[in-house]
């Protein structure tokens, strides 16, 4: 009897008990309004895959709009001063010269150009994101209006998610781009399934891609697996939330080094 009641209590603890957590990635695709016919194809991805858009590309707005209308979260992709001075940020970004007033202008002429956007991230932006000054006024302005920040870690020496965090901005930073634009499919896949291993590993991950034909194919041929592989793909603003439950008041630990390159695509 003794036997059967303590049987009893265990089937009743495992049926209670909650299920394990499945493994999650998000995914960015970074520099929509360029490509045009690819970028389109990343708005019809399968799955919550994110949508960044440049401001000052010729197709922005078509680009925020379609992807929004199938279904993806916008991100407006803000470009950012580089340490390769051979990539200036343009009228639409924000360089050490830029002023608080001329960052604020900078952002809201973005958002207006990018509609639907639910955060920002940074392209380029390996010399900026290190100094806090023009992080916190950045960080400032998307407290203001509740959008969140991901840092693409660009450079192992940024700030920005430490400065968000200090703000009270919604954030996290990248883990694995998975291609660069001479990466052959086989790169990609090797990447994507390297964001998989630490997915499984760390219980989530967070990629960053483009909008090249070779990862467009990859991700039409690999993302409707992922469920099977035991990871399941969910938006950013998920896995932010996901990981404000485990990290408040950790810094980042991310590496710039993640097997493709570091990357300012």
């Amino acid at each position: 009897m003794k036997r059967l009641r303590w049987l009893w209590l265990v089937a009743l603890l495992a049926w209670t008990a909650p299920a394990m957590a499945s493994p999650v990635m998000a995914i960015i695709i970074d520099d929509l309004g360029f490509r045009q016919r690819d970028s389109i194809r990343a708005t019809e991805l399968p799955g919550t895959v994110a949508c960044a858009v440049i401001p000052g590309s010729p197709h922005a707005t078509g680009m925020a709009r379609a992807a929004h209308r199938n279904g993806k979260e916008v991100l407006l992709h803000l470009p950012m001063q580089s340490t390769d001075p051979s990539r200036p940020v343009g009228a639409e970004g924000i360089s050490l010269e830029t002023s608080r007033t001329q960052l604020k202008v900078a952002l809201e002429n973005g958002l207006a150009e990018v509609p639907h956007a639910r955060g920002v991230n940074n392209h380029m932006g390996s010399l900026i994101t290190r100094h806090p000054g023009h992080m916190t006024w950045l960080m400032d302005e998307l407290h203001a209006r509740k959008l969140y920040f991901v840092d693409s870690v660009t450079t192992g020496a940024s700030v920005a998610y430490d400065m968000a965090r200090e703000r009270g901005v919604a954030t996290t930073t990248r883990d694995v781009f998975i291609d660069r634009e001479d990466a052959t499919e086989g790169d990609i896949r090797a990447q994507l399934q390297r964001a998989v291993r630490l997915a499984r590993q760390r219980g989530d991950v967070l990629v960053i891609g483009h909008p090249y034909p070779q990862t467009m194919t990859v991700l039409e041929q690999e993302l409707p697996r992922l469920e099977q592989q035991g990871v399941r793909l969910v938006t950013v603003s998920e896995l932010i939330g996901l990981r404000d439950k485990t990290v408040v008041g950790q810094t980042a630990n991310v590496s710039t080094k993640d097997g493709i390159r570091d990357n300012e695509d």
